[in-house]
């Protein structure tokens, strides 16, 4: 359960951030053109989205952060479903982008590696794939983080691609220059560093996995 308290140290900031944040303020407009529709064609993340929902209210309700909420159709998406959300991205462009398309919910700029969120504070969290560039070495801090932004039994929602590779991808939406690393793990590995934070993994589902880059949800507290 995500009941225990500890000071979190900020995770060691390298290049990797600063390189996530350039290339997400130069893709933002065409990146949210790419996404914006994306919901409508996935029943089973809008499912996982309905059921963290639940497990918020079920809990007793209260504010909910997005991390790494790009564009915001994943927030707008909660709001919809009765949700106190904030939305919280690296990318200054990306958050001025989400403030235009949605333009009566709250984004902020920040930093999972350094989340600006009083202990304790938030009824529920997701990073729905914006873990894809935080390196391995990284993945420990932004989870502890994340275990001391909620409060105690908060519902914990991921989603990340499958894999076990690493790329360096320098073109993103449009043909416009990026320098990202994109990483793809193993539901496996990914509950066992929830686990080393002070989470109780609670279920995990592979989604598409026939193709070639599945994806993955996991729930945790």
């Amino acid at each position: 359960m995500s009941d225990a308290r500890a000071t979190v140290s900020p995770v060691d900031t390298d290049d990797w951030l600063t390189d996530t944040r350039t290339s997400y303020d130069t893709v933002a407009d065409s990146y949210a053109d790419y996404v914006r529709e994306s919901l409508s064609e996935e029943p089973y993340l809008r499912a996982a989205l309905a059921l963290f929902a639940e497990l918020v209210h079920v809990a007793g309700g209260g504010p909910v952060a997005d991390v790494g909420c790009g564009p915001g159709q994943v927030a707008a998406y909660l709001h919809d479903l009765g949700l106190d959300i904030v939305g919280i991205d690296l990318s200054p462009a990306m958050v001025d982008v989400a403030r235009r398309e949605h333009p009566g919910l709250r984004f902020k700029v920040g930093s999972m590696t350094d989340l600006d969120l009083a202990d304790a504070s938030v009824a529920g969290l997701l990073a729905f794939w914006s873990l894809v560039h935080v390196p391995d070495h990284a993945l420990p801090g932004v989870f502890g983080h994340f275990r001391r932004a909620l409060r105690p039994g908060g519902p914990l929602l991921l989603g990340f691609h499958v894999g076990d590779t690493s790329r360096l991808k320098t073109e993103g939406y449009d043909g416009h220059p990026m320098k990202v690393y994109v990483h793809r793990r193993q539901p496996a590995q990914v509950a066992a560093l929830l686990r080393e934070a002070g989470f109780t993994v609670e279920a995990h589902t592979l989604l598409s996995p026939e193709e070639s880059v599945p994806g993955a949800v996991i729930f945790a507290r």
